[in-house]
């Protein structure tokens, strides 16, 4: 079981990492380094965006999951 949480966890925090840089900047932060601020008014609508929102707390949920899963499990041991 802890494996199988340890395997969820290193996948989730990539994934979360993955998709927070995905995110459109608000001002400049790293999204605008690499040429998402030219660009950002043409890119994207905003149902992607939204699903890219609900992906992103999907993700950290399942990666908050498996922090306190293996918390306990580690815990127990």
């Amino acid at each position: 079981m802890v494996a199988v949480l340890t395997v969820t966890l290193i996948v989730s925090s990539a994934l979360v990492v993955l998709f927070v840089l995905l995110h459109r900047g608000k001002g400049g932060g790293l999204s605008s380094m690499f040429g998402g601020g030219m660009g950002s008014n043409l890119s994207g609508s905003s149902i992607a965006e939204k699903n890219l929102d609900r992906f992103t707390v999907a993700v950290a949920l399942i990666w908050t999951a498996s922090v306190i899963g293996l918390g306990l499990l580690m815990k127990a041991a």
